[in-house]
């Protein structure tokens, strides 16, 4: 060796030596061991569950000697009490370790970080151990600051700390969450296990083999299926993994997402225990089903809370009153919930009532007596309302006509009339709807011919003949069927037109039609009458009246001008903002969020396209292999769950992997991040070549290619 050689050996040893100066041990077994703040989440948990009983190797934490969580004499520090700590773990036989990260920022409740810090395993000798302890404290420094010379062993940075504990040889291992975190379920277990340690199946390397349990260990199915007499965990096993999760959920206070080792005796180990971050939401228990199909093209756009007490509330009322009419659904089942509603500010109807589905029970339908005496019931009066709604829904008509052309212009009119007005609105809407429901069951479709047909037909003719769109509106306003409600955007026709027949005046159209037409008359008339309100408050004084209006509900606006003051948090309140659209079906979870239901096909088979769900919900994208050019819209289509993608996850529209496991590292961060993600998908890279557009449901585990034509009904869905 030359003199340079040894210079750069002592250089390095002398490195190392003023590195292991600035650290300090603490046993797990030591109270100090369970302060996430000092020790990390990682070893701190450990800490927690061995004195709880629970089945957990020993070990010891490295933490900074200085930590302001602890005093430094209070904990043996320095490069003698590591080596004594080291040498206490390996024993005389040089027992191998495990070297893990534990910061203070992992294992929370808000994220797990899977998978972001360095781990070594199987480490023999001092000089690997101290390497391996310098690599995992570099792998919070590359995030937090510039990491430690080389050869030696830095400061921990950024709340790392560096758990050490035996290198178990396990039989089986895996990973188990005390509820199902993919079907957001707390009444089942999700254990997913490989022959070996279960760091294969964390990395992604490895797919395994998944069981679902339920809370007293049933076997609700295993994937893929496995022969009774090759199971990994036998009746055995499961019972003690159950009772394991059951402990460390009294003992952290949650469901908690664990991994474990049986070793060749066939005993439990406790390897992690953290919080489940990332649970798919699900629909409460007999929620409702909803969708917007039956009122979208009534209300398309996000509706303001005004809005909804002026156009969906009457509707819902409407269509009740309609509903209770044709004995459709017992009265009390319609007083206990709005038929239409809304969902962050979109508007959704019951589909069982309104009849878009069919009945869940249709067997106990059928010999329930109860619908059918409700239904006789009815049936006298919808019979005679047959005959007679056709000169009901005239006389409605024309009273709209006839109160709508009376009615001043909104300059002319005193705030009272104001307020009459749109109260008068609200009353006949909810008449309008009903009536209209019932022509749509009973009158059938007439002449066929549609307002939205008879306002293109105008609006082409018109601007053929050089009428201005303004004076168009105000001549015709049968195009107001063109444009959704609201207060606060103008009404202005569509800019494409297009010959599309002949008109032939309102009075021609069907008796539904006309009924919708006049919906929509109202609506825009009571929008004008807010808009001179809004008018009237900026005159005043009070800027920006329109949007402040518009997030007041009825009863307060009418208070507002009744002389009573306005809400004090008014100020604050900010417009619902757009949201994506509604999916097509879906039930509310605990806390609103709409859960998307698929209608057709459930409970079938996958099909070749499917793989497991990991969850993330549903996204539409093209596929990209991680090199190339990257799509607007990327579903990153890869051979295995690699953990160096978790920066791609962000961006992403979706994940498929060929292998890998719903319960790796990248499934953890894909479900945080909302990325549907699917598991397991055979020949994945090659049957999905870059450039296909895909549809990922990470609910069911289908991967479908998008068929021309069909890319815009994937992206609505998505």
């Amino acid at each position: 060796m030359g003199a340079q050689d040894v210079f750069r050996s002592d250089r390095r040893r002398s490195a190392v030596v003023s590195g292991l100066e600035r650290l300090a041990v603490i046993p797990l077994e030591a109270a100090e061991a369970r302060n996430p703040a000092l020790t990390g989440a990682k070893a701190a948990n450990l800490a927690r569950a061995a004195a709880a009983g629970l089945p957990v190797l020993p070990g010891f934490a490295i933490v900074p000697a200085g930590s302001a969580a602890q005093p430094t004499a209070a904990v043996p520090h320095g490069e003698s009490a590591l080596h004594a700590a080291w040498r206490e773990l390996a024993g005389e036989e040089g027992r191998p370790l495990v070297v893990r990260s534990s910061s203070a920022h992992e294992d929370t409740t808000d994220s797990s970080m899977a998978g972001l810090f360095a781990s070594v395993l199987d480490v023999h000798g001092w000089e690997n151990f101290t390497a391996a302890v310098s690599t995992v404290l570099d792998s919070a420094a590359r995030r937090s600051g510039p990491p430690a010379e080389a050869g030696g062993v830095g400061e921990p940075a950024g709340g790392m700390a560096v758990l050490v504990q035996p290198m178990l040889r396990t039989a089986v291992g895996g990973v188990m969450f005390g509820a199902d975190p993919v079907a957001g379920r707390e009444d089942r277990m999700l254990v997913s296990v490989v022959q070996g340690g279960p760091d294969q199946l964390l990395a992604g390397s490895a797919q395994g083999v998944r069981y679902q349990l339920t809370r007293h260990g049933r076997l609700a199915g295993t994937e893929p299926r496995e022969p009774r007499r090759d199971r990994l965990l036998g009746r055995r096993r499961i019972c003690h993994l159950v009772r394991l999760a059951r402990r460390a959920e009294r003992v952290f206070g949650g469901p908690q997402d664990m991994e474990f080792g049986f070793d060749t005796d066939n005993s439990l180990w406790l390897f992690q225990a953290r919080p489940i971050t990332a649970m798919t939401l699900r629909a409460a228990r007999g929620t409702r089903l909803l969708g917007p199909g039956p009122v979208a093209e009534t209300f398309p756009e996000v509706l303001q809370p005004l809005e909804e007490d002026l156009w969906v509330a009457p509707m819902s009322h409407g269509l009740t009153l309609a509903l209770d009419i044709a004995g459709t659904a017992s009265r009390r089942r319609l007083r206990e919930l709005p038929v239409v509603t809304t969902v962050d500010g979109r508007a959704a109807a019951d589909l069982r009532l309104l009849g878009a589905i069919p009945s869940a029970h249709p067997v106990l339908d059928f010999i329930n007596p109860v619908p059918g005496a409700r239904r006789a019931s009815a049936a006298w009066r919808v019979g005679r309302l047959g005959t007679a709604l056709p000169l009901l829904a005239v006389d409605l008509m024309a009273d709209v006509d006839r109160e709508l052309a009376q009615l001043p212009a909104p300059r002319a009119m005193l705030s009272g009339q104001i307020v009459t007005a749109l109260t008068w609105g609200r009353n006949v809407l909810s008449s309008l709807h009903a009536q209209e429901s019932l022509a749509g069951s009973l009158l059938g479709q007439g002449s066929g011919a549609t307002a939205v047909g008879e306002a293109l037909a105008v609006l082409a003719e018109g601007r053929t003949n050089g009428i201005p769109d303004a004076e168009l509106l105000a001549r015709h306003p049968v195009l107001l069927s063109l444009l959704p409600p609201s207060l606060e955007r103008p009404a202005r026709p569509p800019e494409r037109t297009g010959w599309t027949g002949a008109p032939r005046g309102v009075g021609a159209l069907p008796v539904r039609e006309g009924l919708r037409l006049r919906i929509r008359w109202v609506h825009e008339m009571q929008a004008s009458l807010v808009r001179e309100l809004a008018a009237r408050v900026e005159a005043a004084g009070r800027p920006d009246a329109l949007r402040k209006l518009s997030m007041l509900r009825w009863h307060e606006l009418t208070a507002l001008l009744d002389g009573a003051p306005a809400p004090t948090d008014l100020d604050a309140r900010l417009p619902r903002p757009d949201s994506p659209p509604l999916p097509a079906a879906f039930r509310l979870s605990p806390e609103g969020r709409p859960i998307a239901e698929r209608l057709v096909g459930r409970g079938r088979h996958r099909g070749r396209g499917g793989g497991q769900g990991a969850g993330g919900g549903y996204g539409y994208g093209t596929a990209w292999h991680g090199h190339g050019p990257r799509p607007e819209q990327p579903v990153l289509v890869v051979r295995a769950l690699d953990p160096a993608l978790a920066t791609e996850l962000p961006d992403l529209a979706g994940l498929v992997a060929e292998t890998g496991s719903v319960l790796s590292h990248l499934a953890v961060l894909a479900r945080e991040h909302k990325v549907p993600t699917v598991v397991g998908v055979p020949d994945a890279v090659e049957r999905f070549p870059q450039g296909t557009e895909l549809t990922v449901d990470g609910t069911n585990g289908s991967v479908e290619p998008v068929r021309a034509g069909a890319e815009q009904d994937a992206k609505d869905a998505a």
